[in-house]
This record gives structure tokens, sequence and C-alpha cells, in this order.
């Protein structure tokens, strides 16, 4: 009677509120049902016994199918969670039942069982060793060699019931969870038996295929074992084909990684699939004269049928090509079909999103099988209903594989799932694009598509080495081709795929596919063409009457204008006519007016319209159509309401504008030349956007207006290589800002509902061009630094954040870096977000506070002293002891704090270093740096410590050669020059040793030596590295050392004579050969920004040469003369190898 307490309320729960009294019309018993087992108190009796099975029975036999007479809410009021004791119960209950009871009640009990465990497998860790232990029940029952298969499929069932967690809930032990995968991948390999109808077998493999992925989503199942992995992922492409029409292939049972196609065993296609055995039928006369429902067990719904499961009601209305059939399309020529337009009506509306593609993704509403009648296809329909359900289960499993496996394994698989070009006379090996072109039902091509989708997703660097841009005339095919000949038939099996499909919920998944697949392939290095195809086929669709679709062939353009940009291939389609490709050939997908195809300035419409000869005179026609879509009216603004789009708005849906902006901002990243023409017009479509209600809107103008700034900026960088007449002016780049500044940008910069959009404000409004922001009227100049200053006091991080970057470019502006006020505003200010507990906003404040004192060492090379004179000291030794805590913070603050202690130290006159209160901090700030240059920290925190290091020698008022701390800087530096791993941080240690410009500041003559003898040491060491990456570098550092030795050699003292010649004697042919090369090509193939001109390199050792020969030698000493000799010999080489351009050695030696 353990049901009757649990129904009623008898803990002392709250009394379950009866459903209420339907009218004389419902014709339906169930309240009054629950209105009498409400009623029925504990009682052992036989009596009360009988009465509650008779009403449970009643109970069951009501209607409870969708539409029916007994309404969602009321069978609510049945449902009971189980607390842990009345579970221990039960559960205990079940399995004694189990071992009891007779074989016919074991389907029965199964199906109790699996509704207990479902999702409370972490609750059941006492009854695991009887229920999956190594002799459990449901091992047993689950074995392929259990007599009944109902028995059989209902263990799987509550294997896979017991495998389900919930998140935050612990999972399944490690053993258990190895035997419970052990017996799901044996349900999944083993054929089906001679005794066993196929729709059992169907559901059997979907019980183990959601079993598998019940383990994989709760996260600790590891797939770290290749044979493991291999068995999993080829059952899962065994069960990815199960019962596709025209298809019948052997897989092996394990696949192992390999860079090649793996073997295709299908045989020569045959009309009939032949069984091993005959099957039983898959429901007897008996069975089906009963009509009985079968009985679902709780989390095993029956599906409905519909058309994408039966393979039968799939409608291919595109003209032209009805009487193609899908499953020929994989062997079908893509050229044929690229001018083909989208679908604009047939079964779109039918078919379901299969955006929501999780563990229940593939399971729907129950069905009876009287549902199933003669007329809907019958029996037949019904198993291909099952077998498409399985498909659609090992594609829901493969998704959580691919997701719980790391990319560098799973592309060891990439050719067993997908499509490479297949040689003259063999037929296409069987892949994901397989299912996505011949597989009847489009919620399964959508699984499939989604699936490839997440394999492409992060597969960028996979595929950097695929390269065809050259014909293949070799004997053997390079691992680089096969890649290019996988991507290139992908890109062909998509736009088949593409052409050939009517579902708008799989036409949305193909091109979310495709941009997948454009945002990774390395186009720079394939032949052209793929990009161009994928474009004329796209453009149609801007116009679907559907708007995912439309939305999702946004995403795809704006993946192809994302790509490596510039490519010239992608410059020459955004520069082709506008209505090339967009003239729509089905009346029923035209949706963007034509009057988005005007061009900005000049030409008028009639001159631009689709009836002109040669064609629109628009500079851009992707940048005209994004205004308009998110500028203008709808067309049937009044008569259709889409999905995004808010009540009564005359605009297109949300989503579609959204995109449009976010394409906008590629454009203007990427092709920022095309996107200057547009200037005033986006500038005018960014205030629109800004002015909006909506936030989303509002915060994509600010990222447009950003990336407009940062390509501004760009083309007045001193390394841009554009004509002065390609950029765009000044005053229309002051004329732009104006009206930024004027529109609604300073109210979003001060929307304090909206942080996001605060901060993305503050990003755009750091976007300033320097050369503008000078010529702007002076409020509004004050309007942005006042701005920026108020706003750092926020208490949102991403504001302060923001606010912090944004100081730091506007303190480096020319107009203002010599204004004393607002450096030490924008100081303190910088200094405050340095406390912040946000590690975002202290790092954002380190690298400002870089950028500051930057600004402090280019104000200190200027002829005026006034700004070092009026800058305060307080504030100086204020931001030293910042910088020194901010060095003791994570790498992200530490590499900034290390570079503004270096400019700091730089920076500070001898009044400063004479007053007391400065020694000690400058003391403090040094030994920060030489802990961070020895440090095993990041390479860029040990490099920019260097680099600091460098800077603090360059000031002359330091006490460097006298101080304590000058032998720790210099063994730091030495130390790091000979033995650290990163070459660009020996090459910085390098340059700080070359730093000091006088021989007083390298200390005594051991010092000395000991610096001579590493930077020999280094030069010696310049080619020894494991990492193939820091190859690269070799000729940088040989070039810094170099100019150290020199640089050294036109400092040394008498003393110091002796101990060069030594380290000659040592290592002269190697020191002389380096030099050599240094004079001749400086740093072949390397960054040549820091290295000096030919006659500069050659002037450096002449300038050596004459320091050593007027030295005054010691008496006996013969080391200046074999310094000499050495030099001139080396001049002499150089200049006879140069030629006689260079001057003749005119040198005395003392």
């Amino acid at each position: 009677m353990a049901a009757v307490q649990v129904a009623g309320s008898q803990h002392g729960g709250p009394s379950l509120a009866a459903p209420q009294e339907p009218g004389p019309e419902s014709g339906h018993a169930f309240p009054r049902l629950w209105a009498k087992l409400r009623a029925l108190r504990p009682d052992d009796g036989s009596a009360a016994c009988t009465e509650l099975h008779l009403l449970l029975d009643q109970l069951i036999s009501e209607n409870y199918h969708d539409g029916g007479p007994v309404a969602p809410e009321d069978v609510s009021a049945l449902l009971v969670i189980v607390d842990e004791q009345n579970l221990d119960f039960l559960l205990s209950y079940t399995i004694s039942a189990i071992q009891q009871c007779s074989p016919w009640t074991h389907m029965e009990i199964l199906q109790a069982l699996a509704a207990l465990v479902y999702c409370n497998g972490s609750k059941c860790q006492k009854y695991l060793p009887d229920l999956v232990g190594k002799t459990g029940l449901l091992m047993k029952l689950s074995d392929p060699a259990q007599a009944d298969p109902e028995v059989r499929r209902a263990a799987v069932h509550c294997m896979a019931n017991l495998c389900l967690s919930v998140p935050g809930q612990p999972c399944l032990d490690e053993p258990y969870q190895r035997i419970c995968f052990q017996t799901f991948l044996t349900t999944l390999q083993s054929p089906k038996p001679c005794d066993m109808d196929d729709i059992t077998f169907c559901m059997l493999l979907q019980n183990a295929l959601k079993g598998v992925q019940s383990l994989l989503n709760g996260g600790k199942k590891k797939l770290t074992q290749a044979e493991e992995l291999g068995a999993l992922l080829a059952v899962l492409k065994k069960s990815m084909f199960h019962g596709l029409p025209g298809l019948n292939i052997e897989i092996p049972t394990v696949l192992y990684p390999t860079l090649l196609p793996q073997y295709d065993g299908r045989p020569p296609a045959r009309a009939q699939q032949s069984q091993p055995c005959p099957s039983r039928p898959a429901m007897n006369k008996k069975k089906k004269a009963k009509v009985k429902p079968r009985k679902v067990q709780h989390g095993e719904e029956e599906e409905e049928e519909e058309e994408d499961s039966s393979g039968e009601m799939e409608a291919s209305p595109v003209p032209g090509r009805a009487d193609l059939p899908r499953g020929s399309l994989l062997w079908a020529s893509s050229p044929g079909v690229q001018s083909l337009p989208p679908d604009g009506s047939g079964a779109t509306g039918k078919a379901r999103s299969s955006s929501r593609f999780t563990s229940s993704g593939w399971k729907r509403a129950s069905s009876s099988e009287s549902d199933y009648s003669d007329a809907e296809g019958g029996m037949q329909s019904k198993v291909r209903s099952y077998q498409a359900r399985v498909r659609q289960g090992a594609l829901a499993c493969f998704l959580s594989t691919v997701k719980s496996v790391e990319n560098k394994v799973l592309y060891g698989y990439w050719s067993a799932f997908v499509p490479d070009t297949p040689e003259l006379g063999s037929p296409q090996s069987v892949s994901l694009m397989t299912l996505t072109l011949k597989d009847p039902s489009p919620k399964t091509r959508a699984c499939a598509l989604q699936v490839l989708s997440a394999i492409l997703d992060g597969s960028k660097q996979f595929l950097s080495v695929a390269e065809d841009t050259s014909d293949h005339r070799r004997a053997f095919t390079p691992f680089s081709v096969a890649i290019a000949c996988s991507i290139r038939e992908l890109h062909r099996c998509l736009l088949l795929a593409l052409a050939a499909e009517s579902s708008s919920q799989t036409l949305t998944q193909i091109m979310k596919c495709l941009a997948n697949l454009v945002s990774n392939a390395p186009y720079n290095r394939l032949k052209l063409s793929l990009l161009t195809k994928v474009w004329n086929q796209i453009k149609p669709y801007i116009r679907h009457k559907d708007v995912n679709v439309r939305v999702s062939s946004l995403t795809l353009l704006g993946a192809i204008v994302s790509t490596h940009a510039p490519l010239p291939e992608v410059q020459l389609l955004l520069q082709q006519p506008c209505a090339s490709g967009l003239g729509s050939s089905n009346p029923a997908t035209p949706h963007q007016p034509d009057w988005w195809k005007k061009a900005p300035w000049g030409p008028s419409l009639e001159e631009t319209t689709v009836s002109s000869p040669k064609g629109s005179s628009e500079p851009c026609w992707l940048i005209r159509l994004c205004i308009s879509i998110v500028v203008l009216p709808r067309e049937d603004s009044g008569s259709s309401s889409e999905a995004g789009s808010a009540a009564g708005s005359t605009y297109e849906p949300s989503p579609m504008r959204l995109e449009a902006l976010q394409v906008l901002a590629h454009l203007a990243r990427g092709y920022f030349s095309m996107t200057q023409v547009y200037l005033l017009e986006l500038g005018e479509l960014i205030c629109k956007c800004m002015e909006e209600a909506d936030p989303s809107v509002q915060l994509h103008g600010a990222k447009l207006l950003e990336e407009l700034g940062t390509g501004l900026i760009q083309q007045y960088k001193a390394d841009a290589a554009l004509a002065a007449g390609q950029r765009v002016p000044v005053l229309l780049v002051v004329t732009f800002w104006t009206m930024m500044l004027a529109g609604p940008l300073p109210r979003a910069l001060q929307n304090s509902e909206h942080p996001t959009l605060q901060a993305s404000a503050c990003d755009a409004l750091s976007s300033i061009l320097p050369e503008a922001f000078s010529i702007l009227p002076n409020d509004r100049q004050v309007l942005c630094i006042t701005v920026l200053l108020g706003l750092n006091d926020s208490k949102n991080r991403l504001v302060k954040a923001a606010t912090s970057r944004a100081l730091g470019v506007y303190v480096l502006f020319p107009c203002l870096r010599q204004d004393v006020i607002f450096v030490a505003d924008t100081a303190n200010a910088i200094l405050m977000s340095l406390q912040d507990k946000s590690l975002n906003v202290r790092a954002k404040a380190a690298w400002s506070l870089g950028n500051l004192t930057d600004t402090l060492i280019v104000n200190m090379e200027t002829p005026d002293p006034s700004f070092q004179e009026e800058f305060s000291g307080l504030l100086l030794l204020k931001m030293l002891r910042s910088a020194i805590e901010a060095s003791k913070d994570k790498d992200k603050v530490k590499s900034n704090a290390v570079r503004a202690l270096g400019n700091l130290l730089h920076f500070l006159r001898p009044s400063h270093i004479e007053k007391p209160r400065f020694a000690e901090i400058i003391e403090e700030a040094i030994q920060a740096l030489i802990s961070t240059v020895l440090v095993e920290a990041a390479m860029k925190v040990r490099w920019n410590a260097c680099y600091a290091m460098g800077n603090v020698f360059k000031n002359p008022a330091l006490p460097l050669g006298t101080a304590l701390w000058t032998s720790q800087a210099y063994h730091a530096l030495t130390s790091v020059v000979t033995s650290c791993k990163n070459f660009k941080v020996r090459i910085k240690s390098a340059a700080a040793l070359s730093s000091p410009g006088s021989r007083a500041q390298y200390g005594s003559v051991e010092q000395y030596t000991r610096i001579w003898t590493a930077l020999v040491t280094a030069l010696q060491k310049s080619e020894d590295t494991t990492d193939f990456l820091e190859f690269k570098y070799c000729a940088s550092l040989r070039t810094q050392i170099c100019r150290a030795l020199i640089h050294l050699l036109s400092l040394a003292s008498a003393s110091d004579l002796p101990c060069i010649q030594e380290a000659l004697e040592l290592s002269g042919n190697m020191v002389r050969s380096y030099i050599l090369q240094f004079l001749k090509s400086g740093a072949e193939g390397d960054d040549t920004r820091m290295t000096p001109g030919p006659q500069e390199r050659d002037q450096m050792v002449r300038q050596a040469l004459q320091h050593i020969g007027s030295v005054q030698a010691l008496a006996g000493d013969t080391a200046q003369r074999a310094i000499v000799s050495y030099l001139e010999e080396i001049l002499a080489v150089h200049t006879d190898a140069a030629g006689p351009h260079l001057p003749p050695l005119e040198l005395t030696s003392g």
C-alpha cells in the first residue's frame, strides 16, 4: 500500500488540489478517478488492494494523447517526486521482484525500474553491484544471448536511464561507467538477431546510443584510449547509415587514425538488401488484433510519424529539379546546379527546427500503433521512421563525441567522416555528406550538418596545411594536397545540398556549415573560384521568404568577407554589379525591394536599376544591401509577422538587422578601401542605430563605429603603404566624428542602465584618429576627455576596463601628451584602476600606465624641459609604487607593469634621484625588474623586463656601475642571454647589455669580462634550440649580439683588452664569421626595423677599431695590437667582398 500512501497526504505534505470538475460535455472520468485515488487510505486488506489495482487500471486506460480530453496540468498532479527513502525501498523491491518472479513479468518490472533510475544514478550507489556489476541483473538481461528481445531492449533502456545525470549531480563511478559503456558498445556492434523484429531492434539501438551519449554528456567519460575511441566511431558510422535506402556498407570493428581515406567495404549496389536470416514479422496477427498501445517507458517516448522520417513525403519544388532524385545528388556535378534559385514553397513549413540537438532532441510525442494506417505507409513506413530515429540518435551521440574529444585527436579520423575527391571510376566514399545529400529525412540531414559543423569548428590550424595553388604532378599525393582536395569536395557537396534542399531549417544548417568551412579554410593557399561559387549560389537566398534563411545567408557572406581579409577574389566579388545573381526566378522568394540598389552619391535611381545594360555603378552592392536592411522599412511590413521583429515594427526582424550590422563591421575591418566610400552614410546609419530603443542594435552600431575608426587610424599609420590620395581626408574624418559626437554617442556613454553599451561606446571613442582629434572643436575635445575621466569611477568592471584602455590611447595623442594637467589626471585615474579587484580592469590599467610612461619618455626627449619640470615628483613616486605592486600581479598585469617601471626609471632626473625618499623606491623597482627577468614567467613578461632594464641603463643619472644592484642586474641579463629558451627574450637581453653609454657604467674589469664572455657564448649558442619556431629569430639574435660586442669594444679600456684577446684566441674564427655576416646583410629575413643599414654597420666597426687604436695600452701588453689586427682583417675582408665603394682603412694604433 506504499503507492496509496505516496499518492495521498499521509506524510504531512500539502494536499494536492484535485483537477477542476469538467462540464457534462467533457465525457471523461479522470477527475472522478483522481478524487477517488486521493480518498484512499493505507490498508493492507485484500479488498483495498483489489480496489487500488482496479483504480490504477482505469487511470491508465484514459486517453492522454495530445488534444485529448485530459489537460496536461491535470496529469501533472499525479506526478510524485520519489525521495531517497522511498527510492531505496522501491529499488530493493524491483530488484527482488526480477530475481523471484517469472520471466513473463520481467518486461513490466524493467519498465518500473527504468522510471525509478531515470536521472537517479548517483542515488543508486548501494544497488549498482546488483544492477550493473559483473553478475548484475541488467548485465544478464541485456546480454545478446537473452532469449526475449523485448526484455533485452528494456534492460538496455534501464541502463541508459541509469547513466543519465542531471547537471550538478555526481555521475556513476568510473568502473560502472566502463561496464555500461562496454555493454552499449557490444549492443551496437551486434547484428540483428533472427527473432527480433525491425522496430524492436531500432529501439534497442536507440537506447544504446542514448546511453553512450549520457555518459559523454556527463563530462566524466573520457575517450582516452585510441582503441576505445576507434570502436565507438566505428559503430557510430555504422549506425549513422542504419536503414538508409540504397546503401549497404561494411564498417570495420575499429577505426584507426590515419591521414589517408579509410577502407570503404561497400558491395555492389543491389536492388534489395539480403538478410542473413528471416526476420520475424514486426507484429503478428494476434498482437495486431488486440490494438493495445505499446507501453511507453519513462524517458522513451514513441515519436509521431511525420514527413521527415518517412522519406516518401519529401517534395522538391525547385524549378527544373522535380525529376532529380535525392540519391543521385552525391554524384551530380556542381556547375549544373549553381544557378538554381532557392526553394520558396513546399515542405518548409512542416519541417521542425533541429537546432536543439540534445540527448532527447531526436524524440517526439508518443503515438500508438493504430496511428500507422495503410494509407499512411503502413508498417514499412513505420520501420523507416524508426530507422531514421536511429540515424538521428547516432548523429546526436557523434556530436557529443566530437565535443568530448580533443581536436588534434579527432582530426586523425577526418577521412572517415569527411568526403574526399573520388578517383576516376571509383565510387564516392560514404561520409556525413552522404547523409546530407541522400537521407530522405530533413531532420537527419540537419543533424548530419550539425555534426559536420562541430568538426569544422576550430579546424583552422588543421586545415592550414592545405595547398593546391599549383598543379599536382607527382607520383604521390602530399598531405597538403589531400586536405585541399577534401576542402574542395566539401564545397562541392555542400553547394549541391544547398541547391537540392527544400526544408528551411535544413537550409539554415547548410549555410551555418558553409560559414564554418569558410571561416577555417586557407583560401590564400587554394586555387581561386571556391569562394566565387559559394558567393554566387548564396546571393539569391538573401531574398528568401524565411527569415532564418536570410539571416544565415548574411552570416555566410560575413564569413566570406572576414576570412583571410583582404582576398583579391573577394575584392572582385564585392565589386560585382549589384543585380548580379540576385534576380529571382521563383515568384515566392522576392523579399527585398529594388530601391536598396541606389548608389550613395551621383547616379539617379533610374541609372542603377536592374534594367541598366551596364549594371550598377554601386562601389559595393553588399554594403548598400546591409544599409538598406538596417534602415529601410520592409516592403511587406503590414502583412507579415516574423520571428525577431517587434509587434508593429516596420523594419526587418532584429536578427536580420544585427547580422547586417556585423557584415558591415567585417567589411570595415577587412575591406576598408571599399567601405570608406560610404563613410558619412554609415555615420548616419550608426546615429540611427544608437537612437533606437533596442540595446542590441545600439551595441552593434557602436561596434561598427569602432571598426570604422580603427580603419581610419590604420590608413594614417607610418607603415601604411597608401598614397595620400587613397586615404580619407582628415577634414572628412573630422566631419564624421563631429556627427558622432553631436549625435547619440554621448548619451550612450552615459547610459548606465546598459553597461555593455557604455563599454562599447568607450571603445568606439578610443578609435578617433589623433590627427582628426586635434582639429575637432574645443568643446568636443573637452567632452571626450571629461566623459572618459568621469566613467573611470564606474562601478561596472566592463565600463571601467574600457575607460582605462581609452585613456591609455588618448595619452598618446600628440595634442594631449604635452598637457601636464591631462597627463596627471590620467595618471591618477589609471592608478586608481590598478587597485581594482577585476583582473581585466587591472590589465587594461597596466597597459595604459605603460602608454603613459611612453609619453613621459617622448616628452623628455623634446628640447623643451618644461614638462619634466612641471610634472609632480610626488605623482612619480606614486606611479613607481603602483608599478612595483603591479609587477607582482598576474602575467597579464605584470608584462606592462615592468614596461612602465623601465620608463619611469629612465624618466627620473638628478633632482629626483638625489632625494632620500626616491633612493629606496629606486632600489625596490630595480630589484623587481631583476626578479622578473629571472623568474619562469610568460615570455612576454620576461621580454618586457629585459626591455625595461635597457631603458634603465639609458639614464645617466642613475648610479649604474657603482650601485650594489649593478652586478645583480648584469648577472640576470647575462644568464638570460646564454640560456633562455625563448630567442626574443635573448635578443632583448643582448640589446639591454648594449644600452649603457659609458665604460664606467659597466663596472669593474671583472664585470666587463663576464659580460663579454657571456655574449661570445651566446653567439656560439645562437642556433642551439629544440623549438623549431625559434629558428626564425636566429639571425636577429646574432645581429643583436654582434652589435653588443662591437659596442663593448668601442668603450673598452686598456685593462679590458687582455680579456678580449683571450676570448678571441679561443673563439675568434666563430666571432669573425658572424661579424662578417653582420656587416654583409644584417638580419636577413627577420624584422629589419631595428637593424642598422650597411653603412651604419660598417661605421660601427670602424669606430670600435679607432677607439681600440687610441687606447693607451699598458706597458708590455700585446692585446691592443692583436685586437686591432683582428678588426682590420675583418674590415679588409668585408671591403674586398663589398667592392670599391667602401672607404679605405685609415687607422692608427697606439
